[in-house]
């Protein structure tokens, strides 16, 4: 699941212009808006950090994970750098994924939290909630706790199929 989720990220890294649309957010933290400045502030240093190129640019990751992690959370990995129509902001959040304990995040907060889906499927046995705003769901298998929440840019819309 987690190289799923690192897939996501590295495509929105150059795939997806940052909008000026409001992403869905958590803990202080919005995609295309926060910065490394603002998670610091917020959530102290990370556990661990590291570095690395994709598609020619420099990125960094922050995991918090154990005491670090915020209350709730068995872990919060953020990416930064984000290529932007102003060009590119290394030190600015392209996604957050959190990793819920259980009974955190159950279907029916998420539902009361960020509201109903976009598009709602199924993935390696997972549902999945996928929303607009950034933010894709993954839940428990067979279970009703997400386990774990990726935390995006704004997703431009697919185009509508003709004559509709």
């Amino acid at each position: 699941m987690r190289r799923r989720l690192t897939a996501w990220a590295a495509l929105l890294l150059l795939g997806a212009l940052a909008s000026s649309a409001v992403a869905a957010e958590w803990g202080g933290i919005t995609p295309g808006v926060s910065t490394n400045e603002t998670v610091r502030a917020r959530y102290r240093g990370p556990s661990r950090e590291s570095r690395r190129t994709v598609d020619g640019y420099p990125t960094t990751q922050w995991v918090y994970e154990g005491a670090a992690a915020p209350v709730g959370m068995k872990r919060m990995v953020v990416d930064f750098g984000l290529l932007t129509s102003q060009g590119y902001r290394p030190a600015v959040v392209r996604s957050m994924v959190l990793e819920p304990k259980p009974g955190v995040f159950p279907r029916r907060v998420v539902l009361e939290g960020w509201g109903s889906p976009d598009r709602v499927g199924v993935d390696e046995g997972q549902d999945v909630f996928y929303y607009a705003s950034g933010l894709v769901v993954y839940f428990v298998k067979g279970g009703a706790d997400a386990a774990s929440m990726l935390f995006t840019v704004v997703q431009a819309e697919p185009p509508k199929p003709a004559g509709r």
